[in-house]
């Protein structure tokens, strides 16, 4: 183990799958959970599940396989994670019982997402998922006050009773209080956000990037736009949207933002509380959907990414699909999944394989252009340039007071030129 290993905190991960439930879906569930720890700092020193009728009501799973995964794991651990959202009740029987402290998937995903917040929003969006998260939890934290026996008397147990609930109750409502002022200062924010969106898209398209975390996207990001954009090979190594302008082929430029990545079993509240972050993609012209063809698990998460984009209305923009890491499969592979993905691009955003060839599609689904061959009197030299500036100049012909030019041009580019159309 190296040293940087030896420093982090280590987990055992804990899965629950019903005696009826999918075995593989419960395994990649799990290997997503060792990522997200991995992403999390924290080292996993073994992932468990058991299959049983139902959960356990008071530890979640069974105390003695509990027990037993922290004996097959061979080395003292930190924590425990589990698969699956906690009760109060739950965590706290749980540490009471093995003497260490619990998180759950929830947990482990708005620890990540409080590492990798850097804007003001997305700070903000990560304490509000935070409290939301603990807010139902609260009476739990305290109800062991109003189980306890305080002194020998019936009078001493009556003054201690209720204590738990006063408590809970006051801790209740300074969350809410805290809720609602950052509720109202993310209000603000996105306004503001809103208004210098509004502004740029009124002079070019927008494009969003998404896909199932770790696709890609970044590294995409980076070869169209050259920018320096973090890449980890980490779940959710973006969270903040992050923004670039992207020339096209035909003169034209467009905004390019790379937002956060999508996991399978998102808590809803998570998508909630995280909508702002997403809301590049609900406002974007075109989506650039982003996946992982080496990942045998790519069909689940296209559809992973779909079921989110439908829960904030996104669904209905336009989008491509791309399929990323061309370079890691077989050309079989490929060309099976060209067959059930006829529309679909294939490109290496990491070798830069097919990007040329994808940025060229992308331009003409976002400006639409035409060939056309127009008849310009000499003496117009500004609507020269100008036509010059705005389309691809195939061929130019003088002829007597005129030029003959032959042009490729974005149809909405087309319109103060219908006079000199000869073709």
């Amino acid at each position: 183990m190296t040293l940087a290993a030896a420093e982090k905190e280590k987990a055992i991960l804990l899965g629950y799958c019903p005696l009826d439930g999918e075995t593989a879906a419960k395994d990649d569930s799990m290997a997503e959970l060792t990522r997200l720890t991995d992403t999390a700092g924290i080292l996993s020193l073994g992932a468990f599940v058991q299959r049983r009728a139902k959960i356990h009501p008071r530890t979640f799973l069974g105390e003695g396989f509990i027990e037993d995964s922290l004996e097959k794991a061979g080395a003292a651990a930190d924590l425990l994670i589990f698969d699956h959202d906690l009760t109060g009740n739950q965590a706290r029987n749980i540490e009471k019982r093995f003497m260490l402290p619990v998180m759950d998937r929830t947990e482990v995903i708005l620890k990540i997402f409080h590492d990798h917040a850097r804007t003001r929003e997305a700070r903000l969006q990560v304490r509000l998922a935070q409290l939301k998260y603990e807010l139902p939890r609260v009476k739990s934290m305290w109800g062991h006050l109003d189980r306890e026996r305080f002194g020998s008397k019936a009078g001493g147990r009556v003054a201690f009773r209720g204590m738990g609930e006063k408590q809970s109750e006051m801790d209740r409502q300074k969350l809410q209080r805290e809720i609602y002022e950052i509720e109202k200062n993310l209000k603000r924010l996105v306004k503001q956000i809103d208004t210098q969106k509004k502004l740029r898209k009124q002079t070019c398209r927008n494009i969003g990037l998404v896909g199932y975390t770790n696709a890609g996207k970044s590294t995409l990001f980076n070869r169209l736009t050259r920018a320096d954009v973090l890449m980890e090979d980490k779940l959710f190594a973006t969270l903040d949207s992050t923004s670039r302008a992207l020339p096209l082929h035909n003169n034209k430029e467009a905004v390019i933002s790379d937002t956060v990545g999508f996991i399978s079993n998102l808590p809803h509240h998570l998508v909630a509380s995280f909508r702002a972050t997403l809301k590049e993609a609900e406002e974007a012209d075109l989506l650039i959907h982003v996946a992982d063809i080496s990942d045998e698990n790519y069909e689940k998460h296209i559809a992973d990414v779909e079921t989110v984009l439908k829960s904030i209305d996104a669904d209905q923009i336009p989008h491509m699909l791309v399929f990323n890491k061309i370079d890691r499969v077989s050309k079989d592979t490929i060309k099976g999944t060209r067959n059930a993905y006829p529309n679909a691009r294939f490109i290496s955003a990491a070798t830069g394989q097919n990007v040329d060839l994808f940025l060229r599609n992308l331009s003409e689904n976002l400006y639409p252009t035409t060939k056309v061959t127009l008849l310009i009197p000499i003496s117009e030299q500004k609507r020269i340039h100008d036509i010059h500036n705005l389309s691809k100049v195939l061929e130019t012909t003088y002829e007597d007071e005129s030029v003959r030019m032959t042009v490729v041009i974005a149809k909405e580019d087309l319109s103060p030129l219908v006079p000199y159309l000869i073709s």
